[in-house]
């Protein structure tokens, strides 16, 4: 059973202390494994990588097997359901519409001493996109990891997706054709993250890599940051409800177990200043419980990792709600842009009574690779800017540097830095003769 938590009560903070620190994660130590990995993959190439995916997928492939064939794409996107095309159709029309508002402008001007100064925008040349197989294989994901790929302007988009025993799913295959990306290899795990940093015969190297994936997944994306950028490293997912006492008791308690049911780590908590309230949600829980599809997996994150935690008033929820920082934060109350005015953490906010996270992560628009374990904090969702760098730009009129190179080879000579001053001073002795 979740736990109960009550701001009024004594022995509250040691109880949110302890939700706070609670380790989610399996300590899995596979540190040394993906090392081993990555180092053969770098060592032998495709012949590693062709042993590591029949070891691991039981999938014998050869170097021109690597990557589905244009015809094999067609044919697999040819099996969907026209109505399972026309929902991954309308996500991606609105993915691409939200994230099309995210690029930057480039700018340039001149400040007082006539120097002209700017930025300039611009996509890294190659990226590859990580898409977990099996069980956990999201053509969600691919829209949201390839289309601000593709709306930041880089070039080669690649997807590794491990096709374990040769099982596809075509929805995958065809979020990949909607979101414009052609190579699609069927490699998985850290020796998919090491042929994507580093190259193979068969395998260009990318800029940066993306996606979700298991344990040897985000230690490969751990150690191979620094040769290529990452997103981030992602952790259990993760739900937390602020609701006033006016919403429906069922529709947040499929709000909490919407979390719930993607692993037994997930963790969904619900935050009230109503407690009668608060019970009736974990009444409600409970009988959805009974029949829900995944309900072993919802059951043991809800018994392990959920929480009800009632509390004083709202701008107290608000409080405790950023001490957690969540991955999602709804706002079921009567009045949410107060509320959200409140709020400074949250990787994605959900507004109002009718705006389950779960449009979030199909069709509403913005991202779902979202921060987690309270990096929130400190962190943004995946945007087009992930797929972009700045570079500044300046360049110096001779009455600019006259204005201010002085002050530039002082602090070059208060550091030591002889090669740096004479580098302006020479400049300067010129202007001066």
């Amino acid at each position: 059973m979740a736990i109960f938590l009550d701001t009024r009560k004594p022995g509250f903070e040691a109880g949110f202390s302890a939700l706070l620190g609670a380790k989610r994660e399996e300590a899995v130590d596979v540190d040394d494994t993906v090392a081993a990995i990555i180092a053969d993959v770098r060592a032998r190439g495709d012949a590693a990588l062709i042993e590591l995916t029949t070891r691991f997928d039981k999938l014998d492939l050869t170097p021109e097997t690597l990557a589905f064939t244009p015809d094999e794409i067609a044919e697999h996107c040819a099996r969907v359901p026209q109505a399972e095309r026309d929902a991954l159709e309308l996500a991606a029309a609105r993915i691409r519409a939200y994230h099309a508002r995210q690029r930057p402008e480039d700018a340039r001007w001149t400040d007082e001493s006539g120097a002209q100064l700017g930025w300039r925008w611009g996509p890294v040349a190659a990226a590859g996109l990580y898409v977990p197989g099996g069980l956990a294989s999201y053509p969600s994901s691919v829209l949201m990891n390839a289309i601000p790929a593709q709306v930041a302007g880089v070039e080669r988009l690649v997807i590794a997706c491990p096709t374990p025993g040769g099982v596809v799913n075509p929805l995958v295959l065809l979020a990949a054709r909607l979101a414009g990306v052609d190579t699609i290899y069927r490699i998985g795990g850290a020796q998919a993250i090491a042929a994507l940093a580093y190259g193979t015969e068969s395998i260009a190297p990318v800029d940066k890599i993306t996606g979700p994936g298991n344990a040897y997944v985000a230690a490969a994306k751990r150690r191979v940051f620094g040769r290529v950028g990452i997103d981030m490293i992602a952790g259990p997912s993760e739900i937390l409800v602020i609701a006033d006492g006016e919403s429906d008791p069922d529709w947040i308690a499929l709000d909490l177990l919407s979390q719930a049911e993607h692993d037994e780590s997930a963790q969904s908590i619900l935050i009230t200043p109503d407690a009668a309230f608060g019970q009736a949600v974990a009444d409600a829980v409970m009988a959805r419980l009974e029949t829900l599809e995944r309900r072993a997996i919802a059951r043991a994150s809800w018994r392990d990792h959920g929480a009800v935690i009632v509390t004083r008033d709202l701008a107290e929820a608000a409080a405790l709600s950023d001490r957690i920082a969540p991955e999602h934060l709804e706002l079921c109350v009567a009045d949410a842009e107060t509320l959200l005015a409140q709020i400074r953490h949250a990787g994605a906010v959900f507004l109002g009574h009718w705006t389950p996270e779960a449009i979030g992560d199909y069709v509403g628009g913005p991202n779902h690779v979202l921060p987690t374990a309270r990096s929130a904090r400190f962190s943004s969702g995946l945007s087009v800017l992930d797929f972009m760098k700045r570079t500044t730009l300046a360049r110096m009129s001779p009455d600019a540097l006259a204005a201010i190179g002085p002050a530039a080879a002082q602090l070059a000579r208060s550091e030591s830095l002889e090669a740096h001053g004479l580098s302006v001073q020479a400049r300067l002795d010129r202007l001066n003769r």
